[in-house]
């Protein structure tokens, strides 16, 4: 573990120093998040100002729940998205092949090589926005409400890693995989609202296959509801359990995709 550990700083180093070398770029792309942060937040704001809840959730646990997604969309975006997005660009050039020669775990490799460090502030953000949003709403400390929603947040981070690398390691089959992780996308939609919107007789067939089948509502809602909202034991398990299989499916998935493999040379 300290080796792996020793190898992601020295890649957290090697991402700065290259970030470094592109200043103005990215100072830009720290603006642009914060504009889009703040357009974000000025449209929920509009919005509580012509209703007091939406599904049953009010102005100050809203703007908890849009911290947590920031929060969590940030840490997949800073330390994963793009080794995963880049992926189908190593399949294709053939620079796979020189990875998998590396001594060390594929998968780790694979997907932590690269720290975007211009999307780390989104993290800070999110963090902001859920301090603010607990003082709103005047939540006493509960450590046990706390320590339940470190656990399912990072089960909710575990979850997004890894339909993130289901879908990347398609590009094995595929080569050319950008329509199909369009879905990323679509699943990141799915993740900013509370899971209680999709009521209704044609509404909720679709949330129960969000939830149970593929748990992509689960991501943020469970970590969100168990600080702020009534606990729900049932939903903290199931995140729990969700995510160790979706590691272990995500991971079997990855592996088969790289014996699927034939190289550059082939």
């Amino acid at each position: 573990m300290i080796r792996y550990l020793r190898l992601f700083v020295a890649f957290a180093r090697f991402g700065l120093a290259t970030e470094m070398a592109f200043r103005a770029n990215f100072l830009v792309k720290l603006l642009v998040e914060i504009l889009w942060l703040g357009i974000l937040l000025i449209f929920y704001w509009k919005l509580f100002e012509n209703t007091s809840n939406i599904g049953g959730w009010g102005r100050g646990e809203y703007f908890f729940f849009v911290g947590c997604h920031y929060t969590l969309a940030g840490i997949i975006e800073t330390f994963f998205l793009t080794n995963c997005v880049e992926f189908a660009e190593l399949v294709r050039s053939g620079d796979l092949d020189i990875y998998l020669l590396k001594p060390i775990d594929e998968q780790f490799l694979i997907s932590c090589r690269w720290i975007d460090w211009s999307t780390l502030p989104n993290i800070m953000q999110g963090i902001v926005i859920m301090i603010s949003a607990l003082i709103t709403i005047g939540w006493t400390f509960d450590p046990l409400r706390f320590v339940l929603f470190v656990i399912v947040f990072t089960c909710g981070c575990a979850l997004a890693y890894s339909f993130l690398l289901i879908l990347s390691s398609t590009a094995v089959w595929l080569v050319r995989n950008q329509n199909l992780m369009e879905m990323w996308w679509l699943f990141t939609t799915l993740m900013r609202y509370p899971r209680a919107i999709y009521e209704g007789p044609w509404a909720k067939p679709f949330g129960l296959f969000f939830t149970f089948v593929v748990p992509v509502l689960i991501v943020v809602n469970v970590p969100a509801d168990t600080l702020i909202r009534a606990l729900e034991p049932w939903f903290i398990v199931w995140t729990l359990l969700a995510a160790v299989g979706m590691l272990i499916i995500s991971r079997r998935f990855f592996r088969r995709a790289l014996q699927s493999y034939r190289s550059a040379s082939s």
